[in-house]
């Protein structure tokens, strides 16, 4: 009894499943395939990784003479030429002296100033202010860092050894910043370092890009997320990826004969890889209509006979 009553059930559930797959084949004939003609467009294969933003080349300043920060010339974010004074200073001595002859008024203080000058730290190269560390009236040792100097700043991006090999100095980049994230900067490579680094088993090759002009909102320590553009082409005949199948080592496409309603095998070559588009070399031209299985319970076979998938096919007469 029981066995009679799954068997019932499960007649059910395939008729409802049947009528319900049947009404959508007949609305929407486009939910199993599509039909499109290939176009001619452009493809960017494209390398995404990440890095951060730091000096190219980070110059700390520091004091040649322990005493103490007299006058500071410079801000954060400024730039500087090489030669520009930074920062004065005054040694222990001459800071004890000052303090003595001020005690004595001011015309005792400003001879003793201009007798015994004050130690001027000058910029050793052209860059910008990015750490001033001190103010006026401080006192600082040999070993302080006073005033750091970036030449410029650059994105230092991690690229494993599975994708190095496509990045190549001169190849464009666009750059987006997690603190600004609607804002994209155009940037090229500009080093490969000859050294890998291990992390997590893999090995990570350094890879310095560099902008066309360093942005306002460029802040060392910034996160970055990179695209490498890798290979670019314009002006080539593309079609999206999942047109494209593979059997026994060839690749080719279905073309459609919109009066017979057949569909036939094309043998393709193909060139590059987009993230969905790629180029097509030979095999077909912007006139075929190229079919793009979608997928279903139906096969195309099914979908054109009206044929249902749970019963058996009927042989040919």
């Amino acid at each position: 009894m029981k066995s009679k009553i799954w068997v019932i059930v499960a007649v059910v559930l395939i008729s409802i499943i049947f009528i319900l797959l049947r009404g959508n084949n007949k609305k929407n004939g486009e939910e199993f395939f599509e039909i499109i003609h290939p176009e001619v467009g452009s493809i960017e294969r494209i390398v995404y990784t990440t890095g951060t933003i730091k000096p190219q080349n980070r110059l700390e300043i520091k004091p040649p003479i322990a005493g103490r920060i007299e006058e500071i010339m410079v801000v954060e974010g400024q730039e500087v030429k090489i030669g520009d004074v930074l920062a004065k200073l005054s040694s222990t001595e001459r800071a004890a002296l000052l303090d003595a002859a001020m005690l004595k008024g001011e015309e005792e203080e400003a001879y003793w100033r201009e007798v015994y000058k004050a130690t001027p730290l000058i910029a050793p190269i052209d860059g910008v202010i990015i750490v001033r560390s001190v103010e006026p009236g401080q006192t600082v040792t040999i070993s302080d860092a006073i005033i750091v100097i970036s030449d410029r700043l650059i994105i230092e991006a991690d690229v494993d050894e599975t994708d190095i090999g496509a990045i190549s100095i001169g190849q464009k980049a666009i750059i987006g910043l997690d603190a600004y994230p609607d804002v994209k900067i155009k940037a090229k490579v500009d080093h490969i370092s000859y050294e890998s680094e291990l992390v997590n088993n893999v090995n990570i090759y350094s890879v310095e890009i560099v902008t066309e002009s360093i942005p306002e909102i460029f802040r060392s320590g910034m996160s970055a997320n990179v695209e490498v553009v890798t290979a670019e082409k314009n002006n080539i005949l593309t079609l999206p990826i999942s047109a494209v199948k593979g059997k026994n080592g060839q690749k080719f496409v279905l073309v459609r004969d919109l009066k017979s309603g057949e569909d036939q095998e094309q043998s393709v070559r193909i060139g590059i890889k987009g993230e969905e588009q790629c180029e097509i070399l030979s095999g077909v031209s912007q006139k075929d209509n190229v079919v793009i299985v979608k997928g279903g319970l139906f096969s195309l076979k099914n979908q054109k006979n009206g044929g249902n998938p749970f019963m058996p096919s009927r042989g040919k007469k």
